[in-house]
């Protein structure tokens, strides 16, 4: 019983901490909040998120899933980069998991030459800075490459150029016939032309080098967090595994990724929150993702704490989606073993 009541207390303990922590933050922010408000109302600065509702006055390059035009509001460009940032991020998380998994399972190869080629990629790729590897990229496209009027072509499905990439598969049309609207699914193939190569699925040299350049980079990381896992399962359980006739493909299956990935998810979770706040060095090249359209729009309306305001709130949310998703996933996991 005591020992009940000392636990009760420790608890309630604990939970009046946290909640005077919080309402101390909460304090802080506002305080903040308002000495900027007073400092720059002082200095005749205009401040306030009314901006979001004015017309931006510029066109966005290259928009996902959003059409976008001079006229619309910048809450609307923000959804532009935000949208541009989602797809980038995702893609890059799941090219660099796959990518890193492989590189990880073979740099813990039995085979010495896979071995030592893979920990010396993983070696090169993480001591070699992101946006180096990045401005690598982008050199590669649009420079060595050639022209889109006579592209690289693989199985007549892949056209690639220093237009970027452009492919073959299914497209949701809307043809407009006076008032009436129809939309169906049409098979998208690329043609070369006089002026180009003519698709409707093209990826731009600059989405096309921060995607390769994060997915590389993360890569190596995720490699080692692999390799740091596998290691960690005993090899007694190995040995038995074997012993019992499985093949190196069924025991890794089997025995070692359900043990080692409890392990792995942690420090996952941390690359890939790594891949997301990494994403907005493609303002280097031109993408228009988040940031590049909140640097756009601050240059603009000078409204400098809204815009960053925006930022860190974006990010931060972002950030603690992909925490909460990956604990859940890391829960279920460690329920399911």
């Amino acid at each position: 019983m005591p020992s009940n009541t000392f636990k009760s207390k420790h608890t309630q303990r604990d939970w009046v901490l946290q909640i005077t922590l919080i309402i101390a933050l909460v304090l802080v922010f506002v305080w903040l909040g308002h000495q900027t408000w007073i400092n720059l109302k002082s200095r005749g600065i205009q401040s306030g998120f009314d901006f979001l509702l004015d017309s931006a006055g510029f066109d966005i390059g290259e928009t996902t899933w959003i059409d976008f035009s001079s006229e619309e509001s910048y809450w609307v460009a923000f959804a532009v980069g935000l949208f541009n940032t989602l797809k980038v991020s995702a893609l890059g998380i799941a090219l660099a998991s796959l990518l890193g998994l492989a590189l990880g399972l073979a740099s813990s190869s039995k085979i010495w030459g896979l071995r030592t080629i893979c920990r010396s990629y993983i070696e090169l790729i993480r001591n070699v800075p992101l946006l180096i590897q990045l401005l690598s990229w982008y050199v590669l496209w649009v420079e060595y490459l050639p022209p889109s009027t006579d592209p690289i072509i693989f199985l007549h499905s892949l056209f690639i150029s220093k237009e970027g990439l452009s492919f073959s598969g299914w497209v949701w049309m809307i043809p407009i016939d006076g008032t009436f609207i129809d939309g169906h699914l049409l098979w998208n193939t690329p043609a070369v032309t006089l002026d180009g190569v003519q698709s409707a699925l093209n990826a731009s040299p600059e989405f096309l080098s921060i995607l390769m350049a994060l997915s590389v980079y993360t890569s190596a990381f995720i490699a080692e967090i692999v390799r740091a896992g596998i290691a960690s399962v005993p090899k007694g359980q190995v040995l038995a595994a074997q012993s019992l006739g499985l093949i190196p493909a069924q025991v890794n299956q089997f025995i070692v990724l359900p043990q080692a990935t409890r392990l792995i998810l942690p420090p996952l979770t941390n690359q890939y929150l790594n891949l997301i706040k990494n994403s907005s060095l493609a303002v280097a090249v031109g993408f228009p993702d988040l940031v590049s359209i909140g640097n756009t729009v601050l240059n603009q309306t000078g409204r400098a704490v809204e815009c960053i305001t925006i930022l860190m709130l974006v990010y931060l949310t972002l950030s603690i989606v992909i925490s909460f998703l990956m604990n859940r996933l890391g829960q279920s996991f460690t329920f399911k073993n």
